[in-house]
């Protein structure tokens, strides 16, 4: 099980990457995202449920032998991200302000964002993505609506 737990919690590997594999993991998923242009809003939303579950007990499980948040742990960002491009065009300067927008929570931690990490184990790992997606998501959404972009 746990073999099973560290390929889905470093997102097949990505989170060995030492520096910057949270980065990796959000880019990745952009470009699927945007490479993928059938993949509906309600497949996003399947994904992003199968994703929460996969991550909470993933990242629950390798806290046992890797440590709280460890590093190697990037299914958040990929959770974060899909939250992101919820609903946003298939452009790329949305996947390119999206992405901008949830690294720049995820990494600062502002606005209670920071609080979500108390929770307990897997939970706090996915919660923090999650508050920066959903962040990111609402700016970006007000940015479109008063044609920022």
């Amino acid at each position: 099980m746990i073999k099973i737990s560290k390929i889905v919690a470093t997102i097949c590997g990505i989170g060995y990457i030492k520096k910057g594999s949270g980065t990796v993991a959000a880019i990745m998923y952009c470009i699927i995202w945007f490479l993928l242009p059938q993949f509906s809003d309600v497949a996003q939303i399947f994904l992003l449920i199968l994703i929460l579950i996969a991550g909470v007990l993933s990242a629950t499980e390798v806290e046992k032998i890797w440590g709280e948040d460890n590093y190697r742990v990037v299914i958040d960002e990929v959770a974060g991200m899909i939250i992101a491009l919820l609903f946003i065009p298939r452009e790329i300067k949305y996947v390119l302000a999206a992405l901008a927008l949830f690294r720049f929570f995820d990494i600062l931690k502002p606005l209670g964002i920071k609080k979500m990490e108390r929770l307990p184990v897997g939970w706090g790992v996915m919660a923090d993505d999650v508050l920066a997606g959903i962040y990111s998501l609402v700016i970006l959404h007000l940015a479109i609506a008063i044609k920022l972009f």
